[in-house]
C-alpha cells in the first residue's frame, strides 16, 4: 500500500487531474489551452524517446523519421483512401515499427555517437525522400488537412479542448506503456544494457533483442504522436515533420532536462521547456534577431550544467538529505532525554 501511494506517483496523478481540469478553467480556444496541448504532445514524444534514450542509453537522433512516417501515413490514407485518421495512427505505429526494425538490423552494432549520427542520417534521408516525391507527400508544399468541423470518428474537432483531451489520453497511454517496460523484464534487460552491454550478454541477455523490441515500441509510440500532431496542426511540411532541431533534439532535450530513464522526466522537462520557449519568442523576438533562441539556449546550458541528471535528480537528493536530517536529529534528542 505504501509504494502504491508513493510521494512520486501522488504527485504523478495530481498532475493529470489537473491537466484533465484546465481546459475547465481556461477559454477552450484560446493560445494558452494550444499551448498546453503542445505542452502534453512534447511529453508524450520524449516519453516514447525514453523507451530507447533513457532505458537503453541508445541516444537517437532521428525518431523525427517515426514521427513523420506517423503523420505521413496516417494524412495519405485519409486524404487518399478516406481512411479515419484513428485507423491511420495504428497504421502509421506499423510503418515507423517496421523501419524501426531495418534500421536496428545495421546500427545496433555501432556505439555512442556513431549510434546517434546513423540515426540523424536516416531522418535526414526520410526528409529528402519527401520532399522528392511530390507526387505522393506533396513535396516542399506539404500536406494540408481539410477543415471537417466536429467529426470525432475522423479525429476532427473545431475546440481546441477537445484535441487537449486526446492528447493527454496519448501521454497517459505512453507513461503506461513506459511504465509497463520499466518495472518488467525487459525494463532490467535495458538497464544491464545501458551499464554494460558486455557484461549483460555474459549473463545471458539477448541484447540485439531487447534492444530491437525497445526500439520498435518506442517508433511505434512516436509515430502515434506524429498523427495526433497532424491532425491538431491541419498541416505540415518534410522540413517540419522531419526536423532535426524542432523533433529529434527537442524529443531528447526534454527528456534529458527532466531526467532520463524516468516515469516523471519527460513531463517535468516538457512543463520546463516549452513554456520557457514560448514566453522567450514572445518577449525577445522582437528586440533583436536571434536574442530569444540565445537566452532560451543559454537557460538550457545552465540547466544541464547545475544537474546534469535532470530536474528529477533534486527529488532522491531532496529525500536523503531529509533521511540524513531525521537520523542525526533522533539521536540528540535521545542523548538529551538521557541527560
Amino acid at each position: 500500500m505504501r509504494q502504491l501511494f508513493s510521494p512520486g506517483r501522488v504527485v504523478l496523478l495530481l498532475f493529470f487531474v489537473a491537466a484533465a481540469v484546465l481546459p475547465l478553467v481556461v477559454d477552450p480556444r484560446g493560445h494558452l489551452l494550444r499551448v498546453a496541448a503542445m505542452v502534453l504532445l512534447f511529453a508524450a514524444m520524449a516519453q516514447s524517446w525514453n523507451i530507447v534514450g533513457g532505458l537503453a542509453n541508445q541516444i537517437s537522433l532521428g525518431h523525427a523519421a517515426f514521427f513523420g512516417l506517423g503523420a505521413y501515413t496516417s494524412t495519405l490514407l485519409f486524404l487518399k483512401l478516406g481512411v479515419s485518421p484513428w485507423i491511420g495512427m495504428f497504421a502509421g505505429a506499423v510503418v515507423a515499427g517496421v523501419a524501426a526494425a531495418l534500421l536496428s538490423i545495421p546500427t545496433f552494432r555501432l556505439k555512442g555517437h556513431y549510434f546517434a549520427l546513423a540515426t540523424l542520417a536516416f531522418a535526414e534521408v526520410m526528409r529528402v525522400i519527401a520532399n522528392s516525391w511530390a507526387g505522393l507527400t506533396g513535396g516542399p508544399v506539404g500536406l494540408s488537412i481539410p477543415f471537417m468541423g466536429t467529426q470525432p470518428a475522423y479525429f476532427a474537432f473545431r475546440a481546441v479542448s477537445s484535441y487537449y483531451w486526446a492528447i493527454l489520453g496519448l501521454l497517459v497511454f505512453v507513461c503506461i506503456v513506459f511504465q509497463l517496460l520499466a518495472r518488467g523484464a525487459i525494463g532490467y534487460r535495458l538497464r544491464a544494457v545501458r551499464e554494460n552491454e558486455n557484461a549483460a550478454e555474459v549473463a545471458g541477455v539477448d541484447t540485439f533483442r531487447v534492444k530491437l523490441t525497445a526500439s520498435i515500441i518506442s517508433a511505434g509510440l512516436t509515430a502515434m504522436c506524429g498523427t495526433v500532431f497532424a491532425q491538431f496542426t491541419f498541416f505540415f511540411d518534410p522540413d517540419s515533420i522531419f526536423s532535426l532541431a524542432g523533433i529529434s533534439v527537442r524529443m531528447a532535450m526534454i527528456a534529458i532536462v527532466g531526467g532520463l530513464g524516468t516515469l516523471g522526466g519527460p513531463i517535468i522537462g516538457a512543463l520546463f521547456l516549452i513554456p520557457l520557449e514560448e514566453v522567450a519568442n514572445a518577449y525577445l523576438s522582437s528586440k533583436a534577431a536571434g536574442l530569444s533562441q540565445l537566452v532560451f539556449g543559454l537557460i538550457l546550458i545552465a540547466a544541464i550544467l547545475i544537474q546534469p541528471r535532470g530536474i528529477m535528480a533534486f527529488w532522491p537528493k531532496k529525500r536523503r538529505a531529509a533521511r540524513a536530517a531525521r537520523s542525526s536529529v533522533a539521536p540528540a534528542q535521545a542523548a538529551a532525554k538521557g541527560a
